[in-house]
């Protein structure tokens, strides 16, 4: 019990590290409590004079953003949806299924990664504008249907999934598909879970597709919509804070709620 009290040497090296990383978030909820006038001044005070609700009245009755943040929920959740069941599939087929190259098009399934998106957003938007998906949230949710990161980890985890169990089930007649779902995918739930955190972060966070594919006001998203708090001689800060904390507190509480198997998930694929 008294080693458990006594701090260790990597108390000592993350505790500073981790006041760093939480100052940001600390200084950010304290600005969304600021009025227009404090946050103005040079250098803006640490700790607000008087709790001001303005930032928050302007981004709930002032506009949109509930709207928003319903089309992110909605984008998010079905994105997540869609890559723990297509990344799961290919994850599995490619621990699994031996075919000709199967090498191969894993090894280049997984370079995709490197390339970076804004590399391909011109022929991307084409694509889209020539199906008449543009200004639709169905164009924010079919780029992200699946992933390359997505499929590696699910593979790196298959590799390392025993092959007793699948057996088992074969012997008792399933088929591959029943088995996968019946029996891999239950065993799966802390890379799955993984794969939903990052998959729902990276959703929720995504600017600059929403910012070239969407232009109705009713369609934003809340990363788009916060851009509308900012003009080009002027910015609203307080709204702005305040908009960040609602939109950031859906992806702690994700993070939050998946952390252990999050952990154990990468763990898992490291070892694979």
């Amino acid at each position: 019990m008294r080693r458990r009290l006594l701090p260790s040497g990597w108390h000592l090296l993350l505790l500073p590290m981790s006041i760093v990383t939480v100052l940001p978030f600390v200084w950010m909820v304290l600005s969304s409590l600021m009025s227009q006038a404090e946050l103005n001044r040079f250098p803006p005070p640490i700790w607000p004079e008087a709790v001001d609700l303005g930032g928050y009245r302007t981004v709930l009755e002032g506009s949109d953003f509930p709207r928003w943040f319903l089309n992110s929920v909605l984008i998010s959740g079905s994105i997540v949806a869609a890559q723990v069941v297509l990344c799961g599939m290919a994850g599995y087929a490619f621990a699994r299924i031996r075919f000709v190259g199967s090498r191969l098009v894993l090894v280049l399934v997984i370079a995709t990664a490197l390339i970076p998106f804004q590399l391909t957003v011109i022929p991307t938007f084409l694509i889209f504008n020539e199906a008449g998906l543009t200004d639709t949230l169905g164009a924010l949710i079919v780029p992200q249907l699946s992933s390359a990161v997505g499929i590696y980890l699910m593979t790196s985890f298959f590799q390392s999934f025993p092959r007793e169990l699948e057996e088992a089930g074969r012997i008792d007649g399933c088929s591959r598909f029943a088995v996968f779902f019946r029996v891999v995918l239950p065993v799966a739930k802390p890379a799955l879970a993984a794969l939903a955190v990052i998959t729902f972060i990276t959703a929720w966070n995504d600017l600059f597709w929403p910012l070239v594919v969407i232009n109705s006001e009713e369609k934003y998203t809340v990363q788009v919509g916060l851009t509308t708090f900012q003009g080009q001689h002027r910015a609203d800060w307080p709204a702005v804070m305040a908009g960040t904390v609602l939109t950031t507190l859906p992806v702690l509480g994700v993070f939050l709620f998946g952390q252990r198997r999050f952990i154990q998930a990468l763990t898992g694929a490291v070892k694979g």
